[in-house]
């Protein structure tokens, strides 16, 4: 079989079975992304193992994680598109007072933990930055669902997601730099520069630039040109945000959705890209989670620092986040659920892991115990989200009926008593 025909096969079971778990989740009252989420670690080495087949190429393996980090780059642009810029400075105070004691907490949480367990103080300090990390994208698709992303929970916490990485990539800039005998405080003055650089120079394009692009495109006379300008920007913006800027892709590609949302041809690019998105590229993000976890390679010698990992990094962020949230003027019922929406680590957590791998920072037991961390915290969050919105809207609802009865209920009620 061809390394085409090799592909096209990993595409159609990733896709058909992402879809038919995604309406089985939905069907048992739970966010898609849970279904999705699921049914890659059933494909993944940890059950099926699909992308090890005697037939598949491994290299494909490699592709398809590349086609999924398209799916992540896409759903947090579409969760830019979906907002806008003044809604977001609205919230700014929120957003950062979460963003800054969601990683304040879990990184000084993660810290003692390791001291705990015997680790030195390096491997200590980087398992509370593994900790620290967070994973937007999967709470941004369950808030979509939910539809509460403009909401002031939802504003905040895609706010407080973008603090959560500047903050998180710089201090493990910093301790890597640390790490390797090359830290100054130069080279930590350039880490910062680098980032509010990226940030300011992003905002000003997309504030005078992008608008007055989208606008000559969108009346030449090209196939889908809006469409593909609209990529090419996303794409410019994730590789900005890493390249120039030190921070996550995904960073970029919120903050190029968030500008383009200011545009008047703000429905025609969100149409295209939605299809486009949810067709193909974020169903085998999602699946590709789950492939890219081995629950086979988990020591049971690690079992009770697994469990000590997982409630710290879940109440460290849930009351970390929360807290900072509550302090930045939310209610105590916005406050939880914005704490819930950062505990899961997904992607980040895993890639955040890998480094500590690469640099000898965590041995192959601690890392065990943060991927199957970093699993956890992933497949939770959904459901709870779900679960706090739903008392929600059972609560307002409640109220409406009690409230807003129709006219002369309340005198037949009375004449019935009498």
């Amino acid at each position: 079989m061809s390394l085409f025909l090799q592909l096209a096969f990993l595409l159609s079971v990733i896709l058909l079975s992402a879809k038919m778990a995604g309406y089985a989740s939905i069907r048992l009252g739970q966010p898609s992304v849970l279904g999705e989420l699921l049914v890659g670690i059933l494909l993944g080495p940890s059950i099926i193992n699909l992308l090890n087949f005697s037939f598949v190429e491994h290299e494909l393996a490699e592709t398809v994680a590349k086609l999924g980090e398209l799916g992540v780059l896409l759903l947090m642009f579409l969760a830019g598109l979906e907002l806008h810029f003044d809604e977001m400075k609205q919230n700014l105070r929120v957003a950062a007072l979460a963003g800054l004691m969601g990683v304040v907490w879990p990184v000084l949480l993660g810290w003692g933990v390791g001291l705990l367990f015997g680790l030195d103080q390096s491997a200590a300090i980087f398992l509370g930055l593994t900790l620290g990390a967070t994973s937007v994208s999967i709470s941004a698709q369950t808030m979509i669902e939910l539809k509460a992303l403009r909401s002031r929970v939802g504003l905040s916490l895609l706010g407080a997601a973008v603090f959560d990485d500047i903050l998180i990539i710089l201090l493990l800039s910093i301790f890597l730099a640390l790490q390797g005998g090359e830290g100054s405080t130069y080279g930590v003055l350039v880490i910062i520069v680098r980032m509010i650089l990226f940030l300011v120079l992003s905002v000003m394009i997309g504030l005078w630039v992008l608008p007055w692009i989208i606008r000559r495109i969108s009346k030449l006379p090209i196939s889908q040109g809006l469409l593909t300008i609209s990529l090419v920007i996303m794409l410019a913006y994730g590789i900005a945000s890493e390249y120039f800027g030190g921070m996550a892709a995904i960073t970029g590609a919120f903050l190029a959705g968030l500008m383009l949302a200011r545009t008047h041809e703000k429905e025609r690019i969100e149409s295209g890209m939605h299809a486009l998105a949810y067709g193909l590229f974020v169903p085998i993000f999602f699946v590709n989670i789950g492939l890219s976890i081995d629950l086979q390679t988990f020591q049971l010698e690690a079992l009770f620092l697994t469990v000590v990992i997982i409630v710290v990094a879940v109440v460290g962020k849930w009351l970390g986040s929360g807290w900072g949230a509550r302090l930045g003027g939310l209610s105590r019922q916005e406050s939880i659920q914005l704490g819930a929406g950062m505990i899961s680590r997904g992607e980040v957590g895993l890639i955040v892991a890998s480094v500590g791998v690469k640099d000898n920072l965590v041995s192959a037991e601690e890392f065990s115990a943060i991927v199957v961390m970093v699993l956890i915290t992933t497949l939770i969050t959904p459901p709870i989200l779900r679960t706090l919105f739903a008392r929600k809207e059972d609560k307002a609802l409640k109220e409406v009926v009690e409230t807003d009865q129709p006219p002369g209920r309340s005198e037949e009620k009375e004449s019935e008593v009498s």
